[in-house]
This record gives C-alpha cells, structure tokens and sequence, in this order.
C-alpha cells in the first residue's frame, strides 16, 4: 500500500481539537459532507437549553461564511442527518460562523490569531492547572508545530508568564473578544468578502 505523504498545509488545516461522545458521533457524519462542499467544519455541540439544539460552526478555507454558505450546507446535511439519525430526540439544526471570538481548533487558526488573546483549557494538568489565557506568542514544532507559546495576562508573582501547551493537550480553545480582535476580524473579513464578491453585511447565521 503507498503511503500518504502529509503536508505542512494538511498539517495545519486539521483538527486538532475535536469533540467527544454524540458530539464527536455528529461531527463524523456532518464533516464529510461539509467538506465535500468545499467547507471546512469548526465545530459541533449539541445544547440542551429550551429544546436540544445542534450548533454546527463552518467556514470557507478562507476564513469566510455567509448567510447563503449556512443555507446551502443545512440543505446539504438534512437528508443525511434524516437517514443516518445520530440523535434519538427531536433537535433545532442552526448552522453558523465561528464568529469573532472563534474556536481555535486547527493550527492555523492559532498562526493566524498569533499576537491575540485566546482561553485554553487543558485535558490534564499543566503546571498545576488546566485553564490558561494569554496571547499566543509563537507556534513550535516540527512538520509545522505541535505546540503552542502563550504569554499568560494573569500569571500571579512568582509563576511563570510564559507556558508551552501541547495541542494534543488541548481540550478547548477560544480566542477572547478585545478590541483589537475586534479591529482586525473586521478588516479581515471586510477584504476576504471583497475580494470574494461577498455581501460585507452577512452575517453568516441560519437557524432551522
């Protein structure tokens, strides 16, 4: 059998944070068809909170999503959540963008927000701790990283400011709203859009 060479662009695009137990067994059935669209999925939950709620996070390669994008994918995936039934119970399907606070699931996302502030939370512990926030300084690693630097904003006296956490010890991660996140999404996703030919207004947001 010939093997696979993998990448340093393949490396970066996958997900390295991914969902456990009927998130993990939604997301199995939802990713291929997103990407056979030419999305990328971000993240699954299921939220139980006045009626169970599938939550699907996608996005185009480039970091776009509009309203259109959410309402092709949601008819795509329909029929295939219709045959193969991963939930046992009635569920309201809601697709969107990750929006500007976003899940960082891929080491791209985390070379991409380089310099920002992101909340981490870690599978085991960590110097003593599972939860981190502190901008992302650098990504390590051979073949493209497998670890991220963040310089912690709210180390106390005497610990360290700077911690290096292993992805595959990552559980979750979020970058966290500022206002110059705020800025720079929007630059962003104002010259992605134009340069796409996309209407700057969407949002990305469709509820079923």
């Amino acid at each position: 059998m010939a093997e696979t060479a993998i990448t340093q662009d393949d490396s970066a695009s996958a997900r390295l944070v991914q969902e456990e137990g009927l998130d993990a067994v939604v997301a199995s059935v939802v990713a291929p068809v997103i990407e056979d669209m030419g999305f990328r999925l971000v993240r699954v939950r299921m939220i139980d909170h006045n009626g169970l709620t599938m939550q699907i996070m996608a996005e185009r390669p480039d970091g776009t999503m509009s309203v259109d994008d959410c309402e092709q994918i949601s008819k795509a995936l329909s029929p295939v959540l219709d045959v193969e039934d991963p939930i046992a119970q009635a569920y309201n399907l809601e697709l969107s963008s990750p929006g500007i606070d976003r899940p960082l699931v891929r080491r791209s996302d985390f070379e991409t927000w380089s310099g920002h502030v992101a909340k981490i939370e870690t599978a085991y512990l960590l110097d003593g701790r599972k939860r981190f926030r502190g901008h992302i300084v650098q990504i390590d690693g051979e073949g493209g990283g497998d670890s991220v630097l963040i310089r912690r904003d709210n180390a106390a006296k005497g610990e360290e400011k700077e911690v290096t956490i292993p992805f595959e010890a990552i559980s979750t991660a979020n970058l966290v709203l500022t206002d110059e996140l705020i800025r720079e999404a929007l630059v962003r996703d104002k010259a992605l859009r134009k340069a796409n030919g996309m209407d700057a207004d969407e949002n990305g947001v469709e509820e079923e």
